[in-house]
């Protein structure tokens, strides 16, 4: 499960990152102090001084939240991952953050295999891709149509 400190400034959940996922080149996430990803230790946001002013090193703290770079961030990750790091922002604000680290947990792990689904790809490693995050009647269609397969 993911703690608060797999949370990136911005709102991504860093154990649903692809680079923090994988064996190889493995990422410890935005917030460590080993990020070996050279796109995380140059991270305009995880390096921007507001940040340094804030409690917890998380965006919705800033006066100027949320902010160009955020918007622009959040633009691609809406586009191309169905996913509002500005809205995961909010909800920690309202909600906090152990109820945030709890719908997370929800809404990627896998209900077939259990394993914590990625932001970056489409689908589990235990099935076929599917179209956006798949529920537990889709790994249900899925795992009946490849029975009917056989």
């Amino acid at each position: 499960m993911a703690s608060p400190s797999d949370i990136a400034p911005c709102g991504i959940n860093c154990t649903t990152c692809l680079a923090y996922q994988r064996q190889k080149n493995h990422c410890d996430g935005c917030k460590s102090f080993s990020a070996r990803r050279h796109y995380c230790s140059v991270c305009k946001i995880n390096k921007c001084s507001l940040l340094e002013k804030t409690e917890n090193h998380l965006c919705y703290e800033c006066h100027k939240f949320p902010c160009q770079r955020l918007k622009q961030l959040n633009k691609r990750y809406i586009t191309k991952y169905n996913t509002s790091l500005i809205e995961n922002l909010k909800a920690i604000k309202t909600q906090g953050m152990s109820l945030f680290l709890q719908s997370e947990k929800e809404k990627w792990t896998c209900k077939n295999c259990g394993l914590t689904l990625c932001v970056h790809r489409e689908g589990c490693k235990c099935t076929k891709p599917v179209k956006g995050k798949h529920t537990e009647n889709q790994v249900k269609v899925e795992l009946t149509g490849s029975q009917a397969a056989q």
